[in-house]
C-alpha cells in the first residue's frame, strides 16, 4: 500500500452531494481509506459510528460524512482521501440489470407463475414507508415442516449486488429443480428467500437515477436526520460496541433493540419458522464469509457449535475463495442479524460480504459483474441448503 499521509491536498477531493427527500441539508461525502492494522484498531474506527466498508491487510475503506471526517482526525489515524468519482455517476448502461424494487417484485411474481407447484410467495411485513417485505418460500408445498434455511439481502440500501445473489439463487434452484440434485433438495428442505429486507432505502439509494451511496432505512429521526442501519438493530447484546447511539452516524443502531419495523419483520418471520437451521445473510463488499460472535472478541463457548460453525465457513471458503473468520476478527459489531440468529435463536447464521475486494475494484457499485458472483456462491448455496438437514438446535439457547 502507498504511504499513507495526512496532507488531503495531495489527493483530489470529489463530495458527493444529495438532497435529502424530507430536509433541504446538503450530505457531503468523503471515500477514505484508514490505516488500520488489526482487530483492535478497526474497532476504534468503528466506534467512530463510522462504517468500515471494505477491509484490507492493513487498512479499512469507509464513506464517512464531514463530521466523521472530522472524528477521524482527533483519533490521528492515518488516512487518505480516494476518488468518488465512480459513485457520482447516473446508471450507467452496464448496471441495467440490476432490479428496482418493481422490477424485483415482478420478477418473483413471475417465478411463482412459472413454478405455482414449488413456490410460494407473499408479503411477511412492512417497512417504515409501508412497503411490503416478500418472502419466496421454494421446494415442496406440502403441511410437513422439513429443515428449513433462509437466504436474505439488501440491509444495506447501497448493497445493490446482495439482492441480485439470493434473487438468482432462487432463480438457478427452480429452473434445475428436475435435474436429480437440485430435486431431492427441494423436496427435502423448506428454502425462503428475502432478496431485499430494506426496500425504501435501496430504492432511495437510485432515486433520480443517482447513487448516493444510502445506507440505513428510511425512518425519520428526532434529530431531523434519516435512517437506522438494520444491521445494529436487531436484539441480541443489543446497543454495545461497534454501534452507534447518534442518529446521524451510518451505523446509528436505532432509539431501542427491534424499533425499525423491517428487523421485527425478519424476527417474526424466523421465530414463526422454528425449524429454520441455517440463515445467510448476503452484503457487500469484502469477499468473507462471516459467523458468530460479532459483539465480543471470545469465541462460541460452545465447541460443538463452534466446530459447525469453523467447518461449514471453511467448506464455503474454499467454494467460493472468500476469506472465512469470525466476524469479530474484523471489528466487534452488536446488535446484529447473524448474532441475534444463533444466540437467541440456535440458528447456524452466516454473513457473506460479496464481490468485488476492495473499493477499487467498484465498491458497492461494480457495474455488471453479477453473474460471475451468482457464480461464485451457488455451490456454497447449495452446500449450506443441504448442511440445513444435519443441524440440529444448537446447544446455546437460552
Amino acid at each position: 500500500m502507498n504511504k499513507i499521509i495526512y496532507s488531503l491536498t495531495l489527493f483530489f477531493l470529489l463530495s458527493l452531494v444529495f438532497m435529502n427527500s424530507h430536509a433541504v441539508t446538503e450530505k457531503v461525502l468523503y471515500s477514505v481509506r484508514i490505516e488500520a492494522k488489526n482487530k483492535f484498531e478497526r474497532t476504534k474506527i468503528m466506534n467512530l459510528g463510522i462504517a468500515l466498508d471494505g477491509i484490507g491487510e492493513n487498512y479499512v475503506e469507509s464513506v464517512i460524512t464531514k463530521e466523521e471526517l472530522h472524528n477521524l482526525k482527533e483519533i490521528s489515524s492515518p488516512f487518505e482521501i480516494l476518488n468518488l468519482d465512480s459513485f457520482t455517476l447516473d446508471f450507467p448502461p452496464k448496471d441495467a440489470r440490476y432490479h428496482n424494487y418493481q422490477e424485483l417484485i415482478d420478477a418473483l411474481k413471475g417465478l411463482h407463475e412459472e413454478y405455482p407447484e414449488l413456490t410460494e410467495l407473499k408479503s411477511i411485513g412492512k417497512s417504515v414507508n409501508g412497503t411490503d417485505i416478500w418472502v419466496l418460500k421454494i421446494g415442496s408445498q406440502e403441511e410437513n415442516l422439513k429443515p428449513g434455511i433462509v437466504f436474505m439481502g439488501g440491509h444495506h440500501a447501497r448493497e445493490h449486488l446482495s439482492i441480485e445473489v439470493p434473487f438468482y439463487l432462487a432463480t438457478y434452484l427452480l429452473s434445475q429443480s428436475q435435474t436429480p440434485k437440485i430435486k431431492t433438495l427441494l423436496e427435502s428442505r423448506d428454502i425462503w428467500i428475502i432478496p431485499v429486507v430494506n426496500p425504501d432505502g435501496t430504492e432511495y439509494d437510485i432515486e433520480n437515477g443517482k447513487y448516493k451511496l444510502w445506507r440505513k432505512n428510511r425512518t425519520h429521526n428526532e434529530d431531523g436526520s434519516f435512517g437506522v442501519d438494520l444491521n445494529r438493530n436487531y436484539g441480541y447484546q443489543w446497543g454495545r460496541e461497534g454501534s452507534s447511539q447518534f442518529p446521524r452516524s451510518e451505523t446509528y443502531r436505532g432509539p431501542e433493540a427491534f424499533s425499525e419495523p423491517e428487523t421485527r419483520t425478519i424476527r417474526d418471520f424466523v421465530i414463526s419458522h422454528p425449524h429454520i437451521k441455517v440463515l445467510i445473510s448476503y452484503h457487500t463488499f469484502s469477499e468473507l464469509i462471516l459467523y458468530p460472535w460479532g459483539y465480543t472478541y471470545d469465541s462460541i463457548q460452545n465447541q460443538t457449535d463452534l466446530s459447525i460453525f469453523e467447518n461449514m465457513a471453511g467448506a464455503m471458503s474454499k467454494m467460493t475463495g472468500y476469506k472465512a473468520e469470525q466476524s469479530s476478527d474484523l471489528y466487534l459489531v452488536s446488535g446484529d442479524t447473524t448474532d441475534w440468529a444463533y444466540g437467541e435463536r440456535g440458528i447456524y447464521a452466516f454473513t457473506f460480504e460479496l464481490s468485488p475486494k476492495s473499493m477499487g475494484g467498484g465498491g458497492f457499485y461494480p457495474g455488471d459483474i453479477i453473474d460471475k458472483t451468482v457464480d461464485d456462491n451457488i455451490e456454497a448455496a447449495l452446500y449450506a441448503i443441504e448442511r440445513a438437514g444435519h443441524v440440529g438446535l444448537s446447544l446455546y439457547l437460552h
